[in-house]
């Protein structure tokens, strides 16, 4: 049975037929039949029978040809290695013969070299240059060949792509066919995927052959991972075609071509970080040894062990061993799945030491780069119609919490802008919950602005704005403005276009940005600094107390807080509510003065305008404070109002005097259907770039024509004497005072001693030496009394009196916190040399000395060496006596502790309110012969409060010494005032020290950033109010010479003193007393803009002045822009803005700039004119009206 079933195989075999149903049924039964009557020991042959189609004839013996293809690949690795190495040999062997024989003919050559004619070694010479030909070409091949697969060329990516592509698309045919059994016979010409993997692999060979080519090393290349991979996968497919037959065999090492995943990726530039090519690397490199591991467990598993005649086989997925080499690697083991085989166990046994190393390293690698994966580290998605803007810098919890709640103020029109933040610190849990409750409006990226990737992730090249915030708190102020100068030029050189709002915390820092080339402040970049507004706001609370309060809550957003009770803190937040906006005027304003449109919005609109933006014939934009009436409105003219919202201010553009002038309502003024010279105007409140200037009239040329036949614009002769073209009395630009650099040993006090009094500053060291040189420096002994007596009048009029006491903690190694910014305000070339005031630096000479560089071109400013916290110091310079003491620090930052930031200046000002101090001035005039410090005299009919500040008599307590408190951390307030009953928790704009004006934090000018992206005009209206007149000429001036250059007095330049400033209005006396009694607050503005062309702007009243009962209380608070019937009361202070006065300094025309002129400087007036003697007064009658303004009216100066 047997022997008829091989030959009737052998016969169908022979003659090429297909078996029917009948033959391969006959066969079956020959079959089984011949296995019957066999013997025991024959093996079953219907087991070893593999599949046979109808239409292929197969070996029906049941033949395995898997040898045939595993010889394929194996002849093809060790014939092409045996090659190579026979090449490598032969190669070696003709060197060192062709080395010998050289020697030999070399040696020829030189014995027989002058026998030889020259034609001989012309054969020589022409193989030379064929063989050299040879190499050249081979060089060439070789050359293409590497260009050809190489990533440096666009034609090498796409081919090493392509082959890796064509890779995976071979491995994936792999998993098709692995559902199939291991070995079948297949006809080439109808199996689509064996066609499909035959073209794939002629591909392969085509590219092995590139590789091959380019190779240097042709032995290294034979045994490469990608080699081998071709050699047991591309020679069985040829096989498979000639046999008719497919083994599956070696295929799934294509798998291991998924290791150079993460190189295909970076051809592609889509990994551009070291953590995403490591993660790439350890998933490729783990996933290609497991599926490969996988691939031979299926092949020994589904084929059995050879030498058992392939019996012990079981049918096992690719997947289940996928499966059962993953719960290896893990060493769990479950024993569902396992190895039958002789050699899949033993593979098992080396896989899973090194499969158990791999996932102990790897896997937990891996685990890790994906758990440092930035959780923020996305792109931001612009949304259509919608603005957005990147924050960076200085990201906290405090510093985001601030900014959001002023920029997303309810006041505010409708924000329609989104805020991105980019750090390059991922957020803690307080402020991941910050973002999450503005989610609508607050996005938070993880990166870095000096990273170019980072900031196309945050689309800055679309954003309307960036905005960097500065750490106002830390230890190297230099080095934070560095960072931040740094983040500019970052910016700038991505996007130069883009506009940039950055916090800068030192002064002089400001100058690197001007070395930026695409930094212009006219297309709206601005530099925000902390110190020069800080400083600039503390000096103007030294001209008008309580003015710092009241602009850091104009541009600070605030929400209206009811209060019934009849308290100064329902007055208080009634003006805490106001903040600054602008909007363009009605067409109906054109024509009229601005007073007479200053009065009209106030009583009918209910707004306060207090400066406009106005528009020069040459188009330059200027802003100007309370031009006066001189001025005419402008078709679309830009008006700056203080009002409680925005939409209040929307009716100075809707106003129409036809259908408007008889509504009563200010709520009833809406747009009407009226024609308008311009029906619409962009709105102001949309974060729309305009050209800024300083804020005043810098030259004629760029002024409006004033006026000249207006009395109150006539030069006076002083203006005259000033434009004397050899005397420097102004800087360069005419906006401040100036004076020859003085060395500082020149301005140091000297404590002497008077009588009655005490130990006393009487002069500077260099003044002591022409009245009489002591035996001891630092102090004038009583036995010299005679000797100064005849120059007591001298002596005298250097008591000081009427000063600044600036006293200051700070040491050598201390942080420059720039006390030009202070001084400057304060030497506004507005004032009159007889109205500045006299400025004492108390503290160490070490530091004053680093700072003295920027001071030493101001007049009338002192130096007494000593600590703020020595009462002796306090005393000598007369602090019972002085207009005002302001406390700072330079040792701020260096505390870590937050509560201890503020130590020395707490202590300084508990140290100044607990001294008690006698009756000075009556002292004076009881004991000096009448003599009386200049201002203090309250017996004269020319006497008003100095400068402004409504003083008593005198001083007999600290409690009533005005101070203001520069203070870091905004908890720290409540430790200045030990009367109030202020709650450690509560906002600083709700404390009773910041509501009075005797305490400053630099937090409140974290609202400029968001009041400046709005409106870049604020910003410039806010510098020009407290710098006293700063443009960015002077700041690029000061850039050059980080110092004032002194100029010669010009038309050009005393034009520049012609700018508006800051007065406190009396009521107590004067030509607006019967006011000051019950009437009513818009009646005052009203009268003082038509009489004095003075805008009123707020009150600083009496804490207690809301109660029956009298109060020994002396403390005063602000309130912003009370309503017309708001009821005054006599001993308020009126805030007003008053038009610079030519004729104030005619009795002063020849006083001198001469810090040496002890009798000129001693003539200091009280008010608006210096106190003349009483021969001049008598000789120098005045109108009573002029009198009365100058009695009553108390200037300051911005």
């Amino acid at each position: 049975g047997g022997g008829s079933s091989l030959r009737m195989s052998s016969n169908i075999h022979a003659n090429h037929l297909s078996l029917d149903a009948s033959s391969s049924s006959s066969s079956s039964s020959s079959s089984s039949s011949s296995s019957s009557s066999s013997s025991v020991h024959e093996p079953k042959m219907d087991a070893l029978i593999i599949p046979v189609t109808m239409e292929v004839p197969c070996d029906s013996r049941g033949q395995r040809m898997w040898w045939a293809f595993l010889a394929s690949s194996m002849v093809t690795f060790f014939g092409g290695l045996f090659i190579i190495l026979l090449w490598r040999t032969l190669k070696y062997l003709w060197t060192v013969c062709c080395h010998c024989g050289g020697k030999t003919k070399e040696a020829q050559k030189i014995n027989n070299g002058s026998s030889q004619a020259d034609g001989t070694l012309k054969p020589v010479d022409e193989k030379e240059e064929a063989v050299a030909a040879e190499v050249g070409w081979m060089t060439s091949v070789k050359d293409w060949a590497g260009v050809m697969i190489s990533a440096q060329t666009l034609t090498g990516r796409v081919l090493v792509v392509l082959v890796f592509a064509l890779s995976i698309g071979a491995l994936v045919i792999y998993f098709i066919d692995s559902s199939n059994p291991i070995e079948s016979c297949q006809n080439f010409y109808k199996d689509f995927t064996l066609q499909i993997d035959m073209a794939f692999n002629v591909f392969f060979l085509l590219y092995f052959g590139l590789r091959f080519i380019a190779a240097n090393d042709k032995l290294w290349f034979w045994l490469e991972v990608n080699s081998v991979v071709d050699f047991f996968t591309v020679p069985p497919v040829f096989v498979s075609v000639y046999l008719n037959r497919s083994w599956l065999g070696l295929r799934f090492l294509r798998a291991l071509r998924l290791i150079q995943f993460s190189e295909i990726l970076q051809f592609l530039n889509i990994l551009k970080t070291s953590n995403s090519i490591k993660l790439v690397n350890l998933l490729s490199i783990f996933i290609s040894t497991w599926l490969t591991a996988a691939g031979f467990i299926h092949l020994v598993e589904n084929s059995g062990d050879p030498w058992e005649n392939f019996q012990n086989n079981q049918a096992l997925t690719y997947w289940e061993c996928v499966y059962l080499l993953m719960v290896t690697m893990s060493t769990v083991g479950y024993g569902d799945v396992y190895a039958k085989t002789t050699l899949g166990r033993l593979f098992m046994v080396f896989f899973i030491l090194g499969g158990l190393a791999m996932f102990a390293s790897y896997v937990p690698e891996i685990i890790e780069l994906i758990g440092n994966r930035k959780k923020y580290g996305g792109s931001y998605s612009a949304v259509s119609g919608r603005k957005h803007i990147v924050v960076c810098g200085h990201i906290t919890l405090e510093s985001v919490s601030n900014f959001l709640k002023d920029f997303l103020h309810k006041d505010r029109d409708d924000v329609n802008v989104e805020i991105v933040f980019l750090h390059n610190i991922s957020p803690n849990l307080e402020l991941e919950a910050l973002f999450k409750r503005h989610f609508t409006q607050v996005e938070f990226y993880q990166g870095s602005v000096l990273n170019p990737h980072d900031l196309a992730r945050v689309k800055i090249e679309s954003a309307d704005a960036c905005l960097i915030l500065a750490n106002k708190y830390c230890a190297d102020p230099d080095a934070e403005d560095a960072s931040n100068i740094m983040r500019v030029i970052s910016i700038k050189n991505y996007h130069p276009k883009i506009r940039i709002i950055t916090q800068m915390l030192q002064y002089h820092n400001k100058a690197h940005l001007l070395n930026i080339p695409s930094w212009n402040w006219k297309e709206g970049d601005d530099a925000i600094c902390l110190a020069e507004l800080k400083l600039g706001f503390i000096a103007q609370s030294c001209l008008a107390q309580g003015l710092s309060t009241m602009l850091a809550n104009l541009f600070s957003m605030r929400s209206f807080i009811k209060i019934e009770e009849d308290t100064w803190q329902k007055y208080y937040l009634e003006g805490v509510s106001n903040e600054m906006y602008t909007e363009y005027l009605s067409s109906a304003f054109v024509g009229l003065s601005f007073p007479t449109v200053c009065e009209l919005c106030f009583v009918k609109l209910k707004l306060l305008m207090i400066a406009i933006e106005y528009k020069s014939a040459n188009r330059e934009s200027r802003i100007l404070i309370n031009p006066g009436n001189h001025l005419k409105i402008q078709e679309g003219t830009l008006g700056f109002f203080i009002a409680s919202d925005a939409k209040e201010v929307k009716r100075a553009f809707f106003y129409c005097k036809a259908c408007h002038d008889d509504i009563t309502d200010p709520k009833r003024i809406k747009k009407c259907g009226c024609k308008r010279l311009e029906d619409e105007q962009p709105s102001t409140l949309s974060p729309k770039k305009k050209q800024r200037n300083g804020g005043m009239r810098n030259s004629p040329n760029t002024s409006p024509k004033l006026m000249r036949h207006d009395p109150l614009l006539i030069p006076g002769n002083d203006q005259i004497d000033n434009m004397d073209s050899n005397v420097k009395k102004y800087d360069s630009t005419g906006m401040f005072h100036w004076c020859a650099p003085k060395d500082i040993e020149k301005v140091i006090l000297v404590i002497g001693w008077m009588p009655y009094l005490g130990p006393r500053v009487l002069m500077t060291c260099l003044d002591i030496a022409e009245v009489c040189m002591p035996t001891d420096s630092q102090s004038i002994s009583p036995a010299s009394t005679k000797k100064l007596r005849k120059t007591r009048s001298e002596a005298a009029m250097t008591v000081l009196s009427g000063h600044v006491v600036v006293c200051i903690f700070g040491d050598v190694s201390s942080a420059l916190i720039g006390l030009r910014n202070l001084v400057m305000p304060l030497r506004a070339s507005n004032f009159h040399y007889h109205e500045l005031k006299h400025i004492v630096f108390v503290g160490s000479i070490e530091y004053l000395k680093r700072e003295w560089e920027t001071l030493h071109n101001f007049p009338k400013v002192s130096i007494l060496p000593g600590t703020p916290l020595s009462r002796a110091d306090l005393r000598a310079v007369n602090i019972n006596l002085c207009d005002m003491c302001v406390i700072l620090s330079a040792n701020q930052n260096n505390i870590d502790d937050t509560s201890l930031q503020d130590k020395e200046c707490i202590l300084a000002s508990l140290n100044i309110k607990s001294m008690q101090f006698d009756d000075s001035i009556g002292v004076l005039q009881a004991n000096s012969q009448g003599f009386t410090p200049p201002g203090m005299d309250r017996s004269s009919p020319d006497n008003s409060p100095v400068h402004g500040m409504l003083r008593q008599p005198s001083i007999t307590t600290g409690v009533n010494i005005p101070i203001i408190t520069e203070l870091v951390n905004d908890t720290n307030v409540q430790f200045l005032d030990q009367d109030d009953d202020d709650d450690p928790d509560t906002e600083l704009y709700l404390t009773q020290p910041f509501a009075c004006g005797t305490a400053f934090a630099v937090s409140v000018l974290d609202s400029l950033m968001s009041a400046t992206y709005f409106n870049d005009n604020i910003l410039t209206l806010i510098r020009t109010l407290v710098t006293g007149g700063a443009t960015p000429e002077l700041e690029a001036l000061i850039a050059e010479e980080n110092a004032l250059r002194g100029g010669y007095s010009t038309p050009q330049t005393l034009a520049n003193r012609d700018r508006c400033r800051v007065a406190q209005l009396a009521l107590l006396d004067g030509p607006f007393a019967d006011l000051g009694d019950g009437g009513c607050y818009g009646d005052l503005f009203c009268k003082a803009l038509k009489t004095y062309n003075m805008l009123c702007f707020g009150i600083y009243r009496l804490r207690d002045a809301h109660l029956s009962t009298p109060s020994q209380c002396t403390k005063r608070y602000v309130i912003t822009n009370p309503p017309y019937e708001f009821e005054l009361v006599p001993t308020d202070l009126i805030f007003c803005l008053m038009q610079f006065d030519h004729n104030a300094g005619q009795s002063r025309a020849s006083l001198s700039h001469s810090s040496h002129s002890s009798q000129s400087s001693s003539k200091k007036s009280s008010s608006v004119h210096s106190i003349p003697s009483t021969a001049n007064r008598q000789n120098r009658p005045k109108s009573r009206e002029s009198r009365d303004k100058q009695k009553y009216v108390q200037e300051e100066r911005l």
